[in-house]
């Protein structure tokens, strides 16, 4: 029985559907098709079945799914413990939050990936939300990432990274023009420029907006960091933003702060696993590298 063949099922069962696991495992279509077809006549069972439109496990699918996990499992760990532990040998995949993978993480990663060259380093960057819930579903090893998300549940074990204050900036121009956010029941008529609606910081800043009675013009959603500073030193909006990832405009007078009654709120950010989740040599060095990076 051919391991990429497990590898396939796994990826479909963990994705949902087979051209997503065309797409993660870098295969055309057939070739999925090909595999599973190889492996149903090996097993002599049929592991999915067509409802509609989709292709969906059939019980046989669902039984088989925690044999090959198990199965995966203890060949990745075989292939941990050749010859030298010290060479931390394997895969490590990693979900980071943007705003902390462009800011805090690179020194790290750089450092890690010196002292363990052999790990194979997977990393995403991802909402928290997501990583949050790669890491209950265990298709990542760790996951950098803001813990205000509604809670992590009892099967992510966290270590934290620090606590993180959040600004509410604009270029000089536009703050002479729109400098009240603290007085209640008014339309201020400027763009709110951020990130996605799962995006904790805007989250937050959302919330204010309501309880305060403040409408904004309309939204601007971006994905890049770079590209939000950049439009609100433009003079198309204002932004909310974790304060270390303005520091530098705020210092040089490209962006000014805005005062807000949450101006002294923090995040926190914190390293996530899950408990149940095999610890790997690489992931326990990982893990080891963070407490000392990070100092508690």
């Amino acid at each position: 029985m051919e391991l990429k063949y497990l590898k396939t099922f796994q990826t479909i069962m963990e994705e949902g559907s087979f051209s997503k696991a065309a797409k993660k495992l870098n295969y055309t279509q057939s070739t999925i098709t090909f595999q599973i077809g190889q492996l149903e006549q090996e097993l002599s069972t049929n592991l999915f079945e067509k409802i509609g439109r989709r292709m969906l496990p059939t019980k046989a699918g669902e039984q088989l799914y925690p044999y090959v996990k198990d199965v995966l499992l203890s060949v990745e760990r075989m292939c941990c413990f050749e010859n030298d532990l010290a060479e931390f040998k394997g895969n490590l995949k990693l979900g980071v939050g943007e705003t902390l993978l462009c800011y805090h993480m690179p020194s790290f990663l750089k450092t890690f990936h010196q002292q363990a060259p052999n790990t194979k380093l997977f990393l995403q960057s991802m909402n928290c939300y997501d990583i949050r819930d790669e890491l209950l579903k265990g298709t990542l090893d760790l996951g950098i990432f803001y813990e205000d998300v509604g809670g992590v549940g009892d099967h992510i074990a966290t270590l934290p990274i620090g606590k993180y204050s959040l600004t509410l900036v604009a270029s000089p121009e536009t703050k002479q023009l729109f400098s009240d956010f603290i007085t209640p029941n008014q339309k201020i008529p400027v763009p709110f420029i951020i990130n996605e609606q799962k995006c904790i910081f805007r989250q937050i800043f959302e919330r204010y907006l309501s309880q305060k009675s403040i409408m904004l013009d309309y939204t601007i959603e971006l994905w890049s960091i770079h590209t939000i500073k950049s439009l609100v030193k433009s003079n198309v909006g204002i932004s909310f933003l974790p304060t270390f990832t303005v520091q530098k405009e705020l210092n040089n007078g490209e962006l000014v702060e805005i005062e807000t009654d949450i101006s002294d709120l923090q995040i926190s950010a914190v390293c996530g696993y899950n408990k149940n989740k095999w610890i790997s040599p690489a992931m326990d060095y990982f893990i080891k590298m963070i407490k000392k990076h990070f100092s508690f």
